[in-house]
């Protein structure tokens, strides 16, 4: 008593059925009805607590003594629980009276309107009243002793349904995580598949991928039937959670214990492995589903393996599958046949590509907008441009919507065909299709400028409309402007770009660099294109192989082909495999230096090594053979491209008959005139002043011997 600045029971009476626990927990539903914030009511709780040791009855007391000096109308309680003899007379009453007591004040506009519904559930009120109350507690006092005399007083039993409300509530995750063990410990109670699935859930949105695996461990470890729903459903959280290798692991754990997959259950498999780039898997999946017997693939499926089989390169086994679904009377999705359009035009079939547009309208499948994309973004690949401007002019009359990739497709398409003013004429109509032009917009538009030779000016233009417009430039719009200023001989300007480029924080972009390095060698500014390289070098830690091939092929064109081969030599050091434009660039230097067996040479090492010549490889090779080999070695060589079915090109046909004029074998030079026509070249100005050139040669040194 001495501690105590007020007069309290030391050894309240027991009052039969309601303990003291149970008043407490009575006391603290009166004590979360009132108007105070959470933070407050825990810390008087607990400082009350602690510092009077106060009991169930004096909690009471307190609890009545705050009520009414707070004197809200609508927070006052029908009964008065003031003193202890009221205590002793509610024990007499029925538990659904204590309920009542308890009940959450009702605001007077409710009961205004209940006056009027004698159909009211009252029963739904009752458990609404009591969830709120219980939920309040649970905020205030998280979970422990307090909540758990919350449940008793309550009479909440602990079945299913009450974990998986508890976990649906807007608490902090500690509470639910211990609720949810406080619950599986509790007697005659196990947790089934959907309780365990409501905490994963939770855990999930909450970002604890360690708890929330140990979790789904405890729920294979378990007793509880796991069927196929919930198998997919976990699937796809590891999926999401990047977690692969777990997720094939429970799947098949969950498999073993006769829980037989369905087709949804192996395309929540199937869907997560291609999203994390498991291809091969996906097919060795697909032959498990099949052996099933009882699991058939579906659209799903066939959708899933047909862009597995796209994305691997593996065009016929996608081509197969189609058909197969077919057989088995399954409709193909317009998903599915724009896949295919895509394969066909990767292939260059691109009449069957028109052929499946066909057979999809006339199955009763619209095509999408993701349909008409692949379309004419065939169509513009395959050079039929006029083709895809027509289907995407038809699209419109037909009441299709463009979306903006569909629009930069178009664009793009238009712009490298020389249609500019088409091109700017569909920019000007976005706005009325809702579409919002976009970075890539922007970029597209800047490059066909500088493609299709417009003024300077109009590119810079469109790049302050950009701004204007609050699109943010990328470092492709730097690039792109850094390239376009290059070419137009204003390096000058070029580098303030780069500049800039570095000021917003962009990353070193080796294309950009590659542009300026090109420029400043043509303009034989050896020195600047040597910073700029090293810059690039040390602000990366390494460069890219196309910039190498620049600088290699600038060396060479300025006769040091000593430091050409140190940089083709430091970048094998360095990891970063020489490609193609690599080894063209060394080999041209090599020509200019005479080195014509050790040029040849490369060309072998070069194919020894895994990368493909291409033809300007071999014109490189051709050009040297025919300047210092004779004509002997370079019709050798031209005969080896047929072979290889490398064809030639214009520039394979002028070097050969440049050589053979230059030797006077203009019987061999007419021959070879006439296969070149018959390949489709046209004769052009380096064609005839070859011929010219070697016919005046031959008539000064007639004249010369004549004389």
């Amino acid at each position: 008593m001495g501690r105590h600045t007020m007069s309290f029971q030391s050894n309240p009476p027991h009052y039969g059925p309601f303990s003291n626990d149970r008043l407490t927990a009575e006391a603290l539903f009166l004590f979360v009805s009132l108007p105070i914030s959470a933070p407050s009511c825990r810390r008087w709780y607990y400082r009350m607590k602690r510092k009077f040791y106060f009991t169930c009855c004096d909690l009471m007391c307190i609890v009545s003594c705050i009520m009414k000096t707070i004197m809200l109308p609508a927070f006052a309680l029908r009964r008065c629980i003031s003193t202890s003899a009221c205590l002793c007379q509610r024990i007499k009453q029925t538990d659904n009276e204590i309920v009542q007591m308890f009940q959450l004040p009702v605001p007077q506009n409710e009961m205004r309107d209940l006056a009027f519904n004698w159909n009211f559930p009252k029963k739904n009120l009752y458990a609404r009243t009591l969830d709120k109350r219980f939920i309040r507690i649970l905020k205030i006092f998280k979970w422990g002793p307090d909540a758990e005399k919350a449940l008793e007083v309550l009479k909440l039993k602990v079945d299913h349904q009450l974990v998986r409300e508890v976990l649906m509530i807007d608490v902090e995750i500690n509470v639910k995580i211990q609720f949810f063990k406080w619950a599986g410990k509790r007697r005659n109670f196990e947790h089934d598949s959907t309780t365990y699935l409501a905490l994963i859930h939770c855990l999930d949105e909450a970002g604890l991928v360690g708890e929330m695996w140990k979790t789904i461990q405890d729920m294979v470890r378990s007793t509880c039937v796991v069927g196929p729903a919930e198998l997919s459903e976990i699937v796809r959280i590891l999926g999401k959670a990047k977690m692969v290798n777990k997720a094939l692991s429970i799947f098949y754990q969950i498999k073993s214990r006769k829980c037989n997959p369905t087709a949804s259950t192996y395309n929540a498999i199937i869907l997560m492995l291609m999203q994390e780039g498991h291809h091969e898997k996906v097919h060795e999946l697909y032959n498990e589903m099949c052996n099933e017997g009882n699991c058939l693939p579906d659209t799903i499926t066939y959708t899933a393996l047909m862009s597995t089989f796209s994305k691997l390169g593996r065009h016929d086994s996608a081509i197969r599958l189609f058909e197969e679904m077919k057989e088995n009377g399954l409709q193909p999705t317009p998903k599915i046949y724009t896949t295919l359009i895509e394969i066909y035009f990767k292939l260059g079939r691109t009449e069957s590509a028109l052929g499946l547009v066909q057979e999809m309208t006339g199955n009763g499948c619209s095509p999408t907008v993701f349909t008409y994309t692949e379309l004419i973004k065939g169509l513009g690949k395959a050079g039929k441009v006029e083709d895809a401007y027509g289907i995407f002019m038809n699209m419109l009359k037909e009441g299709g919507k463009p979306d903006v990739v569909l629009i930069n497709n178009m664009i793009n398409i238009l712009g490298k065909a020389g249609r500019l003013e088409d091109a700017l004429k569909l920019f000007n109509q976005m706005k009325s299709w809702q579409c919002v032009p976009n970075v890539v917009t922007f970029n597209t538009i800047i490059k066909a400028l500088f493609d299709n030779k417009a003024p300077i000016s109009e590119a810079s233009s469109w790049f302050e409309k950009m701004k204007a417009d609050g699109v943010v430039p990328s470092s492709f719009t730097y690039s792109i402007l850094i390239d376009g200023f290059c070419k137009a001989n204003r390096i000058e300007k070029a580098l303030l770009f780069l500049e800039e480029m570095d000021e917003k924080g962009f990353p070193p972009c080796p294309a950009a660099y590659c542009s300026l390095i090109n420029s400043l060698g043509k303009a034989k500014r050896y020195e600047a294109a040597s910073e700029l390289f090293q810059e690039l070098k040390e602000n990366c830690g390494h460069s890219s192989a196309r910039v190498y091939a620049v600088m290699i092929k600038l060396f060479g064109k300025c006769g040091d082909l000593s430091k050409a081969v140190d940089l083709f030599n430091e970048m094998k050091k360095l990891g970063c495999n020489p490609d193609v434009y690599t080894y063209n660039a060394l080999m041209s230097g090599m020509i200019r230096a005479g080195m014509i067996d050790e040029a040849h040479s490369l060309l072998r090492t070069m194919e020894e090594n895994g990368c493909t010549p291409d033809l300007n490889s071999h014109n490189i090779i051709l050009n040297g053979l025919a300047r210092t080999g004779g004509p002997k070695r370079a019709i050798e060589m031209l005969t080896k491209m047929k072979n290889l079915k490398i064809k030639p090109d214009a520039v394979s046909y002028n070097t050969v008959l440049g050589c053979l004029s230059r030797a006077g074998m203009f019987e061999e030079a007419a021959k070879l005139m006439k296969e070149m026509k018959a390949s489709g070249f046209e004769y052009d100005l380096i064609t005839y002043s070859s011929i010219l050139e070697a016919v005046g040669k031959v008539d000064e040194d007639n004249n010369l011997t004549a004389f």
